[in-house]
């Protein structure tokens, strides 16, 4: 299986330029780690929110003209769906979303307010899946796929958040990130690894949803049902399984993968809020719930990155956290 490299990296750097931002590396003071310094890389800052318009733009900017005349299908719980539909309006291109009836009703909205059209779906009883293949058949002029995670292109875009940290931080030495699909924490480990080899990636994902990191252990693709991932606080890590592709990057690049509870969870995103001052969805303190909760389980640093990967919170869910 073909491996993104560092030359599919810097193209997907070209292509995002003017319409993902590069976003800083913020230091945050946890004095209980004693000497180690941490920073955050806040991909709540982008235009949408998420990480999510670097691998959904990097994949709309690839489609040749005759692809852009028939618009784009995606499948997502939200922060990938506002990728697709952002970068589809900025190209002026079509975009249908399916999506879950129990993503953020904020996830949704924005969805519909970047001009695409939502179909919603029931996760208990169907797969997504299975909602866009049923779209894709019953089209005369079928729209280019466009999914989450499964695509070297939006691998590949994801992976720029790596190539931004090792050019702002080359003394890196320990990255942490939220990991669902795996597109994520496979670009940004594939990069990374391929520019210090010696840097250790570790993704983090809730116990309740911790199918990739069963994948990873065992060299297969492990299936969970929606059932237990939808239990999970962190709706952007619900994904029921990694692809072939990403988990090929996992075993590759990834050194690792841990798991937190939902109430490290909860702590982790109420501290983001109150102390990085910053509006962060819960799945995006998943990083700082592993560094503060199981230190001693991960690498040693002195310099250590946590990917905060996005801040499209339900206003209800903010609420309940601050008033924990």
């Amino acid at each position: 299986m073909n491996l993104i490299t560092l030359a599919d990296l810097h193209q997907a750097q070209q292509r995002l330029r003017g319409l993902a931002r590069r976003t800083p590396l913020l230091p945050f003071d946890l004095p209980e780690l004693g000497g180690e310094q941490v920073y955050l890389k806040p991909e709540s800052l982008q235009l949408i929110g998420s990480f999510k318009i670097r691998g959904a733009g990097n994949r709309l900017m690839a489609l040749t003209a005759a692809e852009r005349a028939r618009g784009v299908l995606a499948y997502s719980s939200g922060n990938h769906a506002q990728g697709v539909a952002f970068a589809a309006r900025q190209l002026g291109l079509r975009a249908t979303i399916v999506m879950p009836t129990n993503a953020p009703r904020v996830k949704i909205d924005a969805t519909r307010a970047l001009g695409a059209e939502v179909v919603l779906y029931d996760p208990a009883h169907e797969k997504r899946e299975a909602v866009a293949a049923r779209l894709l058949a019953g089209a005369a002029a079928p729209p280019v796929l466009v999914p989450p995670f499964d695509d070297a292109y939006v691998i590949a875009g994801q992976g720029t958040v790596g190539l931004e940290i090792f050019e702002d931080l080359p003394a890196v030495d320990l990255v942490l990130t939220p990991v669902g699909g795996g597109g994520l924490l496979g670009g940004v480990a594939a990069a990374l690894k391929l520019l210090k080899p010696s840097v250790k990636i570790i993704g983090v994902e809730p116990e309740l949803a911790a199918d990739a990191q069963a994948s990873w252990r065992s060299g297969r693709v492990v299936e969970w049902p929606a059932a237990d991932t939808n239990r999970t606080l962190a709706d952007g890590v619900r994904t029921l399984a990694v692809s072939e592709l990403t988990l090929a990057h996992l075993r590759q690049y990834a050194d690792d993968i841990v798991t937190v509870s939902e109430a490290e969870l909860r702590a982790a995103a109420r501290r983001l809020l109150l102390e990085a001052r910053l509006v962060v969805e819960p799945t995006a303190a998943l990083p700082l719930a592993a560094l503060l909760r199981h230190r001693a389980a991960l690498p040693p640093s002195q310099h250590t990155v946590l990917v905060l990967t996005g801040g499209n919170a339900d206003p209800a869910t903010l609420a309940e956290l601050l008033a924990t």
